[in-house]
């Protein structure tokens, strides 16, 4: 009796959808077409250069770690990744002592970086990378976009996804004129134990004319609209973004959110075990954008 009364509503339902809608009941509406204006999945020997640039570090932000190289040791492709597709980018980070950044800073860590500026630009879209993340307090990969011509954070930045090292959890933000830093538009997403981020997950954002809406595996958990945004300052997403994916080791988010200071900022002893130890590695399977 119960499986039929479920079975009655659901029709019940669907058919009072499509009369609201002004759909004929004998007509299915359609899902609207999206097209694919830009993808890499990382299924070459070497990165796709007209894709990407490699940042290498000079000036480091964010009291992080690491300085940014362009070496294969930090970035590389491979084709035997459990549960990627077809390959991927595999960001290594490394423990280092005494690097030396190109403008003279003292790094103890290297890591890689990659970013499309001036290669692949977008206005709205839909912004998606799938991807295996590392467990470690201190951590600090990331999945965003960054505005161009104007300088941070006027450009706007979209943070689609970060994480610090606490495997339960995922964050999105918007940086943009005063809505910056401690920025007011941060939203969390706690997952399931046995679905963490160490496993693989598709980290996006719909990017629209007057809202951003975040995704993880196309469940929506955060959604900024014009005025929301506009109620701290200047909606700064009319303006081209650029892709970047990267891997950041402690630093201030980091240590704001765990209270570590030793033997790193925002790292604990046994996370800079675990990168000497060469588990440091951040998973890419695929990054793409959609219209």
């Amino acid at each position: 009796m119960k499986s039929n009364l479920l079975k009655v509503t659901a029709v019940s339902a669907v058919a009072l959808l499509t009369l609201c809608a002004g759909i004929p009941r004998n007509e299915t509406a359609k899902p609207e077409k999206e097209t694919v204006v830009f993808f890499d999945d990382f299924s070459g020997k070497e990165i796709n250069r007209d894709n990407w640039n490699v940042s290498v570090s000079g000036h480091i932000t964010n009291n992080e770690l690491q300085a940014y190289v362009d070496s294969s040791a930090t970035l590389q492709l491979s084709d035997n990744v459990s549960g990627a597709k077809n390959g991927a980018l595999v960001i290594k980070a490394h423990y280092s002592p005494g690097f030396k950044t190109k403008d003279g800073q003292t790094q103890d860590f290297i890591s890689g970086k990659l970013e499309s500026h001036g290669k692949k630009e977008f206005v709205t879209g839909k912004m998606s990378a799938r991807m295996k993340l590392p467990a470690g307090s201190g951590y600090w990969p990331a999945f965003w976009a960054l505005g161009i011509n104007k300088k941070w954070p006027d450009c706007g930045e979209i943070d689609v996804m970060e994480y610090v090292g606490e495997p339960e959890w995922i964050s999105a933000a918007l940086h943009g004129p005063n809505y910056f830093g401690e920025t007011p538009l941060v939203n969390k997403l706690f997952l399931k134990k046995e679905n963490d981020v160490t496993h693989w997950h598709v980290y996006a954002v719909d990017w629209q004319k007057d809202a951003l809406l975040f995704y993880v595996d196309d469940v929506l958990y955060y959604r900024v609209t014009r005025p929301m945004v506009e109620h701290y300052g200047k909606w700064a997403y009319d303006n081209p973004h650029f892709l970047i994916v990267n891997f950041a080791l402690g630093g201030a988010y980091p240590a704001k959110t765990t209270g570590v200071k030793q033997p790193y900022l925002g790292l604990p002893q046994s996370t800079l075990d675990d990168i000497k130890a060469g588990n440091a590695k951040v998973y890419v399977d695929w990054v793409k954008v959609t219209k």
